[in-house]
C-alpha cells in the first residue's frame, strides 16, 4: 500500500487553559492552537442513548468495569466484528458470541478490530436533544426513507449503480461517526487553509479560513462545501451543497453541517457537529465525539483494489434472472 503522510507546518508553544488546568500546547505561527496529528474515533459510546441507560447521562467506574468484563468475552469468544455501535450493544443486551450483521457470509472476527476507548463516562455522543436519542424524522422524510429502502430491496442487484455508494467505494460522507473501523483522520493547518482527511476513505476536505462565500448553490459537491473560521480558541467548520447523491443518515442536499474543534487536553480533541435539515428532522441535533491523539500514520485506504465483490454479486443475479425466466417459460 501507499503511505500517506502529510506535511505540517511549523508550530509555537503556547500557554493555554483547557478545563480547570493551565498547561504549555502547541500554536501555529499565527497564533491558532495546532491540532495538526492523527486522531482517532474508537469510542465505545454510542451515538443514541440506548434504552438500558434511559434517563441516565453518566456512567460510574464500576459500571465501566462490569462492561469491559462482559465486552472481553466478545473478543475471547471468536465472534464475528462488530462494527460502530454494534459492539457496545452486543454488550448490553448480553450477547457474548454475537452474529454478522451479514448472516449468509459472515465476517472476520472481532479479534481484528482495533480496541475500542472505554474513557468516555457518557451513555450517548448526542448531546442535543438531552435524552440523546435522534429527533423524528418529519413524515416527507419517513415515506422517502422507506421509499428508498424499498427501491433497495427490489433492485439491489440490478445494476452497480443502485449500489450503496460506500459499497461501489465512491463516496463515505461527512460526518463520519462508524468507530473503532479504520475511524482515524488527519488534521493540516496552513496558511489560509485547514485540510481534514478522513482515512476512510482517503477524502480530504480543503477548508478555506479566509472569509470567502460558499460556492453558489447550483454547486453541489460530495462531502459539502466548506468554509471555516476561529471563535476563539474553537475551529468552526460550515458546510453546506450537498450533492442530492449526499447520503448522512436520510438527508442528501439539504444538509447544513456545522462542526467545532475544540482541544478538550493535550490528548483529546473535543468534535462536536450540528446537523440541521428541517425536510429531515423536526429539529436540529447536536452530538459531540472525543478524538484521541495518536502518533501513528495513515496508510491509504485501497478500497475496491482487487475486489471483486461486486462482478460477482452482478452475475450472480443475471443468474437468478435467467433461472426466473426459464421457470416462467416452463409455465
Amino acid at each position: 500500500m501507499t503511505m500517506r503522510v502529510l506535511a505540517p507546518v511549523f508550530v509555537l508553544a503556547a500557554a493555554v487553559t483547557i478545563g480547570a488546568q493551565s498547561t504549555t500546547l502547541p500554536r501555529t505561527p499565527d497564533g491558532h492552537p495546532d491540532f495538526q496529528g492523527v486522531w482517532a474515533n474508537n469510542t465505545v459510546t454510542p451515538l443514541q442513548r440506548p434504552k438500558q441507560w434511559e434517563g441516565k447521562t453518566k456512567l460510574t467506574d464500576a459500571e465501566i468495569a462490569e462492561l469491559q468484563r462482559f465486552a472481553a468475552q466478545i473478543t475471547e469468544n471468536d465472534g464475528d466484528a462488530q462494527f460502530g455501535d454494534g459492539f457496545i450493544l452486543a454488550v448490553l443486551n448480553q450477547i457474548s458470541k454475537p452474529g454478522s450483521y451479514d448472516p449468509g457470509t459472515g465476517n472476520y472476527n472481532q479479534f481484528w478490530l482495533v480496541d475500542r476507548d472505554w474513557h468516555d463516562r457518557r451513555t450517548s455522543l448526542i448531546t442535543d436533544p438531552p435524552r440523546g436519542v435522534m429527533p423524528p424524522m418529519t413524515p416527507e422524510a419517513q415515506k422517502r426513507r422507506a421509499a428508498e429502502i424499498e427501491q433497495r430491496k427490489a433492485h439491489a442487484f440490478e445494476d452497480p449503480e443502485v449500489f450503496p455508494l460506500g459499497e461501489r467505494c465512491v463516496n463515505f460522507g461527512v460526518p463520519r461517526l462508524q468507530a473503532g473501523y479504520n475511524s482515524y483522520l488527519q488534521i493540516i493547518q496552513s496558511p489560509g487553509y485547514v485540510t481534514i482527511m478522513n482515512e476512510m476513505s482517503h477524502d480530504a476536505r480543503v477548508i478555506p479560513m479566509d472569509g470567502r462565500p460558499h460556492l453558489d448553490a447550483s454547486i453541489r459537491v460530495w462531502n459539502g462545501d466548506s468554509r471555516g473560521h476561529w471563535e476563539g480558541d474553537t475551529l468552526v467548520v460550515d458546510t453546506t451543497n450537498f450533492s442530492p447523491k449526499s447520503e448522512f443518515m436520510g438527508a442528501h442536499e439539504n444538509l447544513h453541517l456545522t462542526e467545532r474543534l475544540t482541544r478538550a487536553s493535550a490528548e483529546v480533541l473535543n468534535y462536536e457537529f450540528i446537523v440541521n435539515d428541517p425536510t429531515t428532522w423536526t429539529m436540529p441535533w447536536t452530538a459531540m465525539v472525543p478524538l484521541k491523539a495518536k502518533n501513528e500514520l495513515i496508510y491509504e485506504y485501497a478500497c475496491h483494489e482487487g475486489n471483486l465483490a461486486i462482478p460477482g454479486m452482478l452475475q450472480g443475479h443475471r443468474f437468478e434472472e435467467r433461472e426466473a425466466a426459464g421457470k416462467t417459460r416452463q409455465k
